[in-house]
């Protein structure tokens, strides 16, 4: 059979919420995009445009070649003698999930150029395998809200939803980075059984809030696991989280930071907080959608979605 190329596109993400250290996930209307092409038709393994292109490997060592290559040796099908061009609109190590995306795309490229019939839960736990912890790339994957847990054998739970209809997501984005190995390793190793019993009943709030069964109250919506160690490193992070909770605002650390994330509405109210807090520390807003789709992957000669020429999301048009 002749190799059948496909585009991949996958969105940026936002981790913890808050309260949901490792365990809840928002998909972001912000993408990374990838096609398969013919490894004569360019000299490198991985061409790049966009976010961070200038620090991205061109070799087999790129982190989308790698999940490329981790699909096929975990499935035991050949490594397609392929090559790929991406084009990233995600920021690099600023907490909206740029690596989990790119794991994501390898893995979700290869099932499909290699055509290998595995869902999407088989691809979650690939994608944790790879990455460590299903919090960025389950939301890349499927797209939506979604919380993860284990079960009593370790094997990996994830539940998706779509959140609630009038959320908007706003970023604070700075341009500082934070690489995430560097965030986790500042986290506290215990927490006291006062902490964590307030952390589960916030981390429960948050979720009913952003999946629409109440109103959140911004109080409520903090951590005490990571965000409190976190900001003794990042101190601007720290200061827009809180003149923005501050404000009455629901705000939260997006992933390992230093980015901060605000469950925005269609008040002007938040608009204009975000803006007056962003220009005093330095950092630049971004209003950005929630993702529903997840990761599409669209062949060269069709459509994922609707089957036919000209679909509105197809990820071809973003490359």
């Amino acid at each position: 059979m002749p190799l059948r190329h496909h585009t991949v596109q996958v969105p940026a993400t936002s981790a913890n919420l808050g309260p949901g250290y490792d365990a809840y996930g928002l998909a972001l209307a912000l993408h990374l995009t990838v096609r398969s092409v013919d490894r004569s038709a360019q000299a490198d393994r991985v061409q790049a445009s966009g976010e961070g292109r200038e620090d991205l490997p061109a070799g087999d060592d790129n982190l989308l070649w790698r999940s490329f290559v981790a699909f096929c040796e975990d499935h035991d099908v050949a490594v397609p003698d392929v090559a790929l061009r991406a084009t990233n609109r995600i920021p690099l190590e600023r907490g909206l999930g740029s690596s989990s995306s790119a794991i994501v795309a390898g893995l979700a490229l290869a099932r499909a150029v290699t055509g290998t019939a595995i869902g999407d839960r088989d691809l979650v736990t690939l994608a944790s395998s790879v990455e460590g912890h299903p919090d960025n790339v389950a939301p890349a994957l499927l797209g939506g809200l979604v919380a993860c847990t284990a079960d009593d054998r370790g094997r990996i739970v994830v539940r998706r939803i779509n959140p609630i209809p009038t959320l908007r997501p706003i970023l604070l984005v700075p341009t500082f980075r934070q690489a995430t190995s560097h965030a986790r390793g500042v986290l506290p190793r215990h927490l006291d059984a006062a902490d964590v019993t307030l952390q589960a009943s916030r981390a429960g709030h948050v979720l009913g809030a952003l999946g629409g069964l109440w109103p959140v109250a911004p109080g409520a919506g903090g951590d005490r696991l990571h965000e409190p160690a976190r900001m003794q490193t990042m101190g601007p992070s720290g200061a827009v989280l809180a003149a923005l909770r501050d404000e009455g605002l629901h705000a939260w650390l997006s992933g390992a930071g230093p980015s901060i994330a605000v469950a925005g509405g269609s008040s002007d109210r938040h608009d204009t907080i975000c803006r007056e807090v962003a220009d005093r520390e330095g950092f630049a807003v971004r209003y950005l959608g929630v993702d529903l789709a997840g990761a599409l992957a669209c062949p060269d000669d069709g459509c994922a979605l609707a089957g036919t020429p000209g679909c509105a999301q197809c990820p071809r048009e973003r490359l």
